[in-house]
């Protein structure tokens, strides 16, 4: 099996005080192709719970690391990026969750990278912030915060967009229809013409007008051969019910 997509990327939590939120990150992180999360000092850690909350990840919450400080979780990481909400005194360069995502990647190939989130109710210290390499933010309204797992989830989508063939490719269509043929538009614009005539729809329009701008929408619908093959059908069956109508009137 291949390695997830962002093998080299670390989730650090320092200091999580809830742990469903704990259990929402590692379902975000099982989305989006992440393997390592490392908590710093937890309030509470119970990975026999996170399955109430992210099914199918315990592969992922039986890997979780817990420190009691967070040198050991950053000491072997070549880049750390630290993302906050909050403005600081210091004048740091800070970038966009989107913006940073190319340099984490890039430096994961040389070395493990973390992205850092501080705990729910006052985010990061300026200690570790001053430890970061990237200052990173998730741009938003004047209301800057973020439920710590959507920001996780913010953050690894971003570097799941930027990691190449990351995203599971999706299926075909289960029946694939080939483009209809130049007789399939003629008979369909055909039988969409009689049945507007039996309606009597071109008692006060052009018909010509109207079969052009019908043929116009049907070409730039770039409908295949079976959808083309429904309308044609809905217009026969127009012109059947009018003939049956008619002749129960008769």
């Amino acid at each position: 099996m291949a390695e997830p997509p962002l093998t080299g990327v670390r989730v650090v939590l320092h200091e999580p005080q809830d742990a469903v939120n704990i259990a929402a990150v590692i379902r975000a992180m099982k989305n989006m192709g992440a393997d390592a999360l490392h908590l710093v000092r937890p309030k509470t850690w119970d990975p026999s719970g996170v399955e109430r909350v992210a099914h199918d990840t315990s592969d992922l919450a039986g890997r979780v690391v817990v420190h009691d400080a967070p040198e050991p979780a950053l000491a072997d990481c070549v880049l750390v990026g630290a993302f906050t909400a909050r403005r600081r005194a210091a004048k740091r360069r800070v970038l966009d969750a989107r913006q940073a995502a190319a340099p984490l990647l890039a430096a994961s190939r040389d070395g493990p990278v973390a992205i850092l989130f501080g705990r729910e109710d006052r985010g990061l210290p300026n200690d570790l912030l001053d430890r970061a390499q990237l200052i990173v933010t998730i741009p938003t309204t004047g209301y800057a915060s973020l439920n710590l797992a959507q920001a996780v989830l913010l953050a690894l989508y971003e570097l799941h967009l930027a990691a190449p063939e990351a995203s599971r490719a999706l299926s075909p269509p289960r029946k694939d229809a080939p483009p209809p043929t130049d007789v399939e538009r003629e008979r369909a614009c055909g039988d969409a013409q009689r049945a507007l005539t039996a309606l009597d729809f071109f008692r006060t329009r052009n018909p010509e007008h109207v079969m052009r701008t019908l043929r116009s929408l049907v070409a730039r619908a770039d409908v295949d051969a079976r959808e083309l093959s429904l309308l044609r059908a809905m217009a026969i069956e127009v012109l059947r019910t009018i003939e049956r109508v008619r002749g129960e009137v008769a």
